[in-house]
């Protein structure tokens, strides 16, 4: 194995290019060395980005964030504003391991190790958050939700790593949220998860409503027909009982030891309920701080 680490995107790309085997970005490692240690992939080479510039910084960029590749949940859920800004993608990053795997754990790495149980795959998705990715064409942009295409695959082309995230600037009156079922509250992966993105107006009506569910299929699903049945109205039970009926009857899950089919179905329309009220109760507090 060969292991190298690259001091600009150029010689990355070249040495990934190159490569006639199983290569691996390495930027936090919480993915690839345990499947290394477990003899799952056996790479030819490893390129570790963190010394490629601006791969470990967070910048304000156009009303939103600009995250490096190799920033990790620690240094993303305490940099200043962040949290606030991006409450649902904070959630779902500090869910993903211990103390000890928040200092090292990135999104990218999560998004391109394309676990259907990704904590923030569906927390990106949902905010339609973009992928700034660089190649041997040089670069290109993508939304997050199209890097995983199946279970432990994604969409990036030889040659080609993700140098950062883009979390979008926002509407007035928006928020988000992450929820997730697991056996167990801490060191666990999802059995079902929910993720939401709203935005009111100043009369608390809804002018957006997305959610994304993850664990009930190979890949994220981003659930449609709701902005047609919520746009221009308050949230209500009904609507809550309508939504949580199309989320469940979106889902593609398995069965297996962790949950059934129907489990998880019913789960994902029970999750994208609490899902919704907790960002609409952000966003509705944002209104209720101005009116102040």
């Amino acid at each position: 194995m060969i292991f190298v680490k690259p001091n600009t995107e150029k010689e990355a790309v070249y040495l990934l290019n190159n490569s006639n085997g199983i290569s691996r970005i390495l930027g936090g490692g919480t993915d690839v060395l345990v499947q290394m240690r477990s003899g799952i992939i056996e790479p030819e080479l490893i390129v570790d980005i963190k010394n490629i510039p601006g791969i470990r910084e967070i910048n304000e960029i156009n009303g939103g964030y600009e995250i490096g590749a190799a920033v990790s949940g620690s240094e993303f859920n305490n940099y200043p504003g962040l949290k606030e800004f991006a409450p649902g993608i904070a959630e779902a990053f500090d869910l993903i391991g211990s103390s000890q795997i928040q200092g090292r754990c990135t999104l990218a790495g999560n998004i391109c190790n394309a676990s259907p149980a990704a904590d923030t795959a569906p927390a990106l998705s949902v905010s339609k958050c973009i992928v700034k990715i660089v190649g041997p064409n040089g670069f290109r942009e993508d939304l997050v939700s199209n890097i995983p295409i199946s279970p432990g695959k994604n969409s990036l082309k030889k040659g080609e790593f993700i140098k950062s995230i883009i979390i979008p600037k926002r509407p007035p009156y928006s928020s988000d949220s992450y929820i997730r079922f697991t056996p167990r509250s801490e060191m666990d992966i999802a059995v079902v998860s929910a993720a939401c993105f709203i935005t009111l107006d100043q009369n608390k009506l809804i002018k957006e409503l997305n959610i994304s569910l993850g664990a009930v299929a190979p890949i994220v699903v981003n659930v449609t027909g709701i902005n047609e049945l919520v746009i221009n109205n308050n949230l209500n039970d009904d609507l809550l009982s309508q939504i949580s009926i199309i989320c469940s009857s979106s889902c593609d899950p398995i069965d297996d030891k962790r949950g059934t089919i129907e489990f998880r179905s019913h789960v994902a329309g029970v999750l994208a309920k609490r899902a919704i009220i907790l960002a609409h109760s952000r966003a509705g507090d944002k209104i209720e701080k101005i009116a102040r």
